[in-house]
């Protein structure tokens, strides 16, 4: 059994490896067990799961996870000082530990583990709404996330219809997933400390999405409607057909992007979808 207290303290590794965060790279490590563990647990039973770990950096993360039930650990790591402690990381782990060494930004995670795949990672501040968009382009290879984001971006994910963090991405993720804040971590607890709170966030992929829609026409909608989002949406969307689009997909035209569900805007979606194949 992988016993994360059994290890030297990750400060020492980070000495001895030289690890100073880079902000080029978007790192700031967490060095607490106790959190590390808890970002764990709020992900849930990970029996028989295959976790892949974004930006594992010395490894404070990655202890937690190998003390879990997951299957198997994939940490990805760009940076050769980080590269080289998981190394050292991976003759504690049994083999359950794999260490790939790439920038995740270019990298199918299909291919680096099998399924069933879940990612749990804090995120590197610079490429972590991408990473995700990159995710759910493809949201049917994971069962979830477990992810950490600076509050603001976390906020905006999980938003529900009706407040102003309410975006593209908030219809994006809800459509795909079934997204749920967790718990908030301050800026201390990390090395160096950030200037912003962070929050962890789970998102459990749906079995079918919320409604039925293509991406491309649900991304080109909400592009529309959220571009100019405090304008009524017969005038956000006329471009693309403004009221007429409206009407068909029974939607009123008086509202704002904002107060649309995600069902709604998937409508509209399938209705320019029609449009276009009519042409």
């Amino acid at each position: 059994m992988f016993d994360a207290n059994a290890l030297p303290p990750l400060r020492e590794v980070v000495g001895r490896f030289d690890i100073a965060a880079q902000k080029s790279l978007g790192q700031h490590f967490l060095f607490d067990l106790n959190l590390t563990r808890r970002v764990v647990s709020v992900a849930g039973d990970l029996s028989g799961i295959n976790v892949v770990e974004i930006g594992a950096g010395p490894g404070g993360l990655t202890r937690a996870l190998l003390e879990s039930n997951a299957r198997h650990v994939y940490a990805i790591e760009r940076d050769a000082r980080a590269v080289a402690a998981l190394r050292e990381l991976a003759e504690h782990a049994s083999g359950r530990l794999t260490i790939v060494d790439a920038d995740a930004l270019s990298l199918d995670l299909s291919g680096v583990s099998p399924p069933p795949r879940r990612v749990i990672a804090n995120l590197p501040y610079n490429i972590g709404t991408q990473l995700l968009i990159n995710w759910l382009t493809r949201a049917e290879d994971f069962l979830g996330f477990t992810l950490m984001f600076q509050k603001e971006v976390a906020e905006r994910i999980v938003a529900t219809p009706g407040g102003k963090s309410y975006g593209r991405l908030s219809v994006l993720a809800r459509w795909l997933t079934e997204p749920r804040s967790m718990f908030d971590i301050p800026a201390s607890a990390f090395v160096p400390p950030p200037n912003v709170t962070s929050s962890v966030i789970n998102l459990d992929v749906r079995a079918t999405p919320l409604a039925p829609a293509h991406r491309e026409d649900l991304e080109i909608v909400t592009r529309a409607a959220f571009g100019q989002r405090r304008k009524m949406l017969r005038r956000a969307l006329a471009a693309i057909g403004g009221a007429e689009i409206l009407a068909a997909a029974s939607v009123p035209e008086d509202v704002r992007a904002e107060e649309l569900s995600v069902e709604q805007f998937c409508a509209i979606a399938r209705v320019v979808a029609e449009r276009r194949l009519a042409r």
